[in-house]
């Protein structure tokens, strides 16, 4: 299961609708080992697409070395799919190499008459998909 804040939700679903019609991408860091997501990290989507997304590379490297010098890890990684259902892609799939993060996807087409986004988050470990529970709290 996938705790996180409001606070962290209102700002990931921010940066999804911010970003459309391309897809948005970021980074959830937390204490190493806790598997608690606390920094908020947008990204650029470095391929500017409403159908992919693709962190930068060198942005990348700059953000896990942040990350090691703080003692934090990657919790959440996620990103926005602007036309259909949050759900992997074959692609999104093949580029999850966190086994211990939660994947989150925020779709921001109104195809299920759901309401205008849909916050889903997934475990991808070794191209298994694995929908987990999400669980929003106003603190931890």
């Amino acid at each position: 299961m996938l705790t996180i804040t409001q606070v962290l939700f209102d700002q990931i679903v921010a940066h999804a609708r911010e970003d459309h019609p391309d897809e948005a991408c970021g980074v959830v860091a937390g204490p190493a080992g806790t598997g608690r997501p606390e920094r908020f990290i947008p990204m650029l989507n470095a391929a500017r697409s409403p159908t992919f997304y693709e962190f930068d590379s060198q942005d990348l490297l700059k953000l896990y070395r942040e990350m090691d010098d703080r003692d934090e890890e990657p919790v959440i990684i996620y990103h926005s799919h602007t036309a259909t259902e949050a759900y992997p892609s074959r692609t999104d799939i093949s580029y999850a190499n966190e086994p211990g993060a939660h994947y989150v996807l925020v779709s921001t087409a109104d195809s299920d008459a759901a309401g205008p986004f849909q916050f889903r988050s997934f475990r991808i470990v070794e191209g298994e998909v694995t929908e987990e529970e999400i669980k929003v709290v106003e603190a931890y």
